[in-house]
């Protein structure tokens, strides 16, 4: 019977890759982890979601598939009506495979929430409908948000859109991933004197589609700024994986890591870790951090005052 589901698993993901293109990720082929990032179908999405998946050996003959919805307005009733969907979809169609059935009823999902959407704008006022598309975007954690952050302080009189137009993308490298129990971390770093680049920074990040599809993108950063007095600019986000943000924010306040943006990515494997999470989250935070020299300076000092001591 597993022979038989293994077959039925690789047709399957011939054919979702076929009939999704773009829209299908494969995290990790081994492990038969998949993302597929369903939209509300409108020409510029307003709502959007990645289910991941993985495929236990009993599926589909004994049990379904692992999944997980990746959303982040996602919660409360709305995520509990729609896991009772899929839900509802199993139960309906036991033995059988199911994926096809539970991404087409997360889209409908989508559409039907695009729709009273458009309803509810029709009937408000030009910036009642500026405060919904806000809080589509921000309903979740330690929200990560460009635009409010305090402001850096930048020679000349310049315009937001007249930085942008000076200020590059900065480089942007990536460290080796860390899998654990079918999760999987990998950090990414990039030098940020502009609040501008950060943004710019997670723009590029995120034309990634197996980046874009993570589970989780943690975020944090730390900048220097000594107009119009010396300052930190500094700032985390969660994103869905709660207090890593802070944690990760905190360690580059003790390596005393300067003009530096680093982010975290987690595609969860299905089996959860507690707190072993967070150690990878750090340790990969760390070691990039180390690799491109934001470490040494601390540790040179503490190799000085070492070698201060010896008499």
């Amino acid at each position: 019977m597993e022979d038989d589901n293994v077959t039925r698993q690789a047709d399957e993901v011939e054919a979702l890759a076929a009939i999704y293109g773009d829209e299908w990720c494969v995290v990790d082929e081994v492990s038969r982890i998949y993302c597929i990032c369903v939209t509300d179908g409108k020409e510029k999405p307003l709502w959007t979601m990645c289910i991941q998946v993985s495929m236990p050996p009993e599926y589909p003959s004994d049990a379904p598939p692992v999944y997980q919805l990746n959303a982040p307005w996602l919660r409360g009733e709305e995520r509990r009506t729609l896991q009772n969907m899929l839900e509802d979809i199993y139960i309906e169609n036991m033995g059988e495979m199911i994926l096809y059935l539970w991404v087409e009823k997360i889209r409908e999902f989508l559409v039907k929430k695009a729709e009273k959407c458009d309803i509810h704008a029709e009937s408000s006022t030009d910036n009642t409908r500026r405060l919904v598309n806000v809080s589509t975007e921000t309903d979740h954690g330690d929200d990560f948000d460009p635009a409010v952050l305090a402001e850096l302080q930048i020679s000349g009189e310049l315009a937001t859109d007249d930085i942008r137009a000076v200020v590059e993308c900065p480089a942007i490298y990536h460290g080796e991933p860390v899998t654990d129990r079918r999760s999987t971390f990998q950090a990414h770093l990039a030098p940020v004197v502009y609040k501008q680049q950060i943004q710019m920074v997670m723009e590029k990040l995120l034309e990634n589609k197996k980046i874009a599809n993570a589970t989780h993108n943690i975020i944090a950063y730390r900048m220097y700024t000594e107009a119009p007095v010396a300052s930190f600019i500094q700032n985390c986000d969660d994103d869905g994986e709660t207090h890593a943000g802070s944690r990760m924010l905190h360690l580059l306040s003790i390596l005393d890591a300067k003009n530096v943006l680093v982010v975290v990515s987690r595609w969860y494997g299905g089996i959860q870790l507690g707190p072993d999470r967070f150690k990878h989250i750090n340790n990969c935070a760390r070691n990039i951090l180390r690799e491109h020299g934001y470490v040494k300076e601390k540790e040179d000092k503490k190799g000085s005052k070492k070698k201060g001591n010896v008499k």
